[in-house]
């Protein structure tokens, strides 16, 4: 698969092609920003697993975990983004996190 541009439907009036250009900049500059936020998160959270690692905590903590899902249930409410969603996107990341834990564990 190549990365060649979506050609635009013959007659989009180039106001329009312009609007849709800075709102696709605009998508593009917040996806950044989001796999940068990702990439510090993780940074923080090898440190916790390291933490467990250390005093043989587990690496899941379910009671935080259902905390955490909660709280970014009420942040994606007012934010007006579906909070389904974003149960899916932070269950996605814990797993993931739990995983790295595991593995952390495993090296001590």
């Amino acid at each position: 698969m190549t990365d060649q541009p979506t050609p635009s439907p013959a007659g989009i009036d180039d106001a329009v092609r312009a609007e849709l250009t800075r709102l696709r900049e605009s998508i593009d500059n917040i996806d950044a920003a989001v796999v940068h936020m990702l990439a510090e998160r993780f940074k923080a959270t090898q440190q916790v697993g390291r933490l467990k690692a250390e005093h043989q905590l587990p690496p899941a903590d379910p009671d935080r975990e259902r905390r955490q899902i909660t709280r970014l249930r009420e942040l994606a409410l007012s934010a007006n983004l579906d909070p389904v969603f974003a149960e899916k996107f932070l269950t996605f990341i814990i797993a993931e996190v739990i995983r790295h834990h595991e593995a952390i564990a495993n090296e001590s």
